[in-house]
């Protein structure tokens, strides 16, 4: 008598079919699947790939794409989101011919959010800071890195790193948190007795308490120079923190090559970057993080090296940089467009700049960016024909769902 060979169904939560997936994996390009499944268990993915190839698969619940691109879900790695007032007046300032530099010198740009942010507290600061999340979740967000540095004290830097701590548990949202103390000099402040807070007491509470996942700084003219930027590296590191850096925005002060030399995750603007700043990112795994939302609203002409990091292979992801001045823009697809047209990426670098690269700048491609077995089920599901007009059409959001960590929210 034959033997029956018995076949176990794999055991599912969610089964997602009829989906056209991009999934981001590998090195280069979309990953396209056409007609794939995804099976999602313990909030992971369990299997992904063409239905044709699918195991048996047990699924609690069923989820029909019905022919829709699905791809990971949109990962914002730079923002500025948690913040009090607006500074709405400055984008009138610069239209009249004042320069972002120029206003940040007569008190405003920075300085003038912090002000605003001192004033208010925490429940003030979240009410304002879900608003601003909930667009970026209107767009497919389902993580989001989220900078402090409009406190630029202890009480309020704190205040503002708790904020965007919580948000995740008013949302299905990941929230990655970045204390950005040397962000600028507080008004009347003492520059050295400052750096020395942020350094010797902010960072040290900060790490112990588990506020933030990684510190960055503003190197530039108007913010912290070289030396300073490497004593916060130097802190940040000592305190078993990771390194980000704003850095060659406004000129090349060799603000990418200082970041790479110490390990940074990112460097992010990179408008005056060098040749050998790229190559020195692309040695060191440090992410070039563009900020097309920035560089239009300041007026910016010099583009960031693009084609120096494609030839030194530099990783590029793209962020709102969603801010209350230089980049008041709640949009990732506003952001990818402006990518494109602004500093001529292709509608795949900019695709996975929003997921897969900018995932490695969070130092989570690990768990996220990327539609593969063992990652979080994070997903958006879109009603399009093709992955560009998710790029080349500025509107309404054609979102159909967002799944975060395998559940619908």
């Amino acid at each position: 008598m034959q033997g029956v060979r018995c076949v176990t169904a794999l055991k599912a939560d969610l089964l997602l079919t009829g989906a056209r997936l991009a999934t981001m994996a590998g090195p280069a390009g979309l990953g396209v699947v056409e007609d794939g499944v995804v099976a999602v268990a313990g909030g992971r993915i369990a299997w992904v790939g063409p239905a044709g190839e699918a195991p048996s698969i047990d699924a609690a619940e069923r989820f029909d794409c019905g022919g829709r691109w699905v791809t990971p879900g949109v990962v914002d790695c730079h923002t500025h989101l948690v913040f009090a007032g607006n500074r709405a007046d400055e984008f009138a300032r610069r239209l009249a011919g004042e320069s972002y530099a120029d206003i940040a010198r007569s008190g405003g740009g920075i300085a003038a959010t912090v002000r605003a942010t001192r004033a208010a507290n925490e429940a003030a600061l979240t009410a304002a800071s879900l608003k601003r999340l909930d667009a970026l979740l209107a767009e497919g967000v389902t993580t989001v890195e989220i900078k402090s540095g409009y406190g630029l004290d202890e009480e309020t830097e704190l205040r503002q790193l708790r904020v965007a701590r919580g948000l995740a548990a008013h949302r299905r949202v990941s929230v990655a948190v970045t204390y950005l103390g040397a962000h600028a000099v507080p008004p009347g402040g003492d520059r050295a007795a400052y750096l020395d807070l942020v350094c010797e007491r902010m960072i040290p509470c900060i790490a112990a308490e588990g506020l933030a996942d990684a510190v960055d700084v503003f190197q530039e003219g108007i913010a912290f120079d070289a030396a300073e930027c490497a004593r916060v590296f130097a802190a940040a590191q000592a305190a078993g923190l990771a390194v980000k850096s704003h850095a060659d925005q406004l000129s090349d002060g060799d603000g990418a090559a200082l970041a790479a030399r110490h390990g940074a995750l990112s460097t992010d603007h990179l408008e005056y970057t060098s040749e050998a700043g790229a190559r020195a990112m692309a040695q060191a795994g440090t992410v070039a993080v563009l900020l097309p939302g920035a560089f239009l609203m300041i007026n910016e002409t010099h583009r960031p090296p693009i084609a120096a990091f494609r030839a030194a292979g530099t990783r590029m992801a793209v962020a709102t940089d969603l801010n209350p001045g230089s980049s008041p823009i709640a949009s990732p697809r506003v952001c990818a467009t402006l990518a494109c047209v602004l500093f001529g990426m292709t509608v795949d670098e900019v695709l996975r700049g929003f997921t897969i690269e900018a995932a490695h700048a969070l130092g989570r491609a690990d768990r996220i960016g990327s539609i593969a077995a063992g990652k979080d089920a994070d997903l958006a599901v879109w009603s399009v024909e093709t992955l560009s007009e998710l790029v080349a059409q500025i509107g309404p959001s054609p979102l159909f769902a967002r799944f975060h960590q395998g559940v619908r929210a």
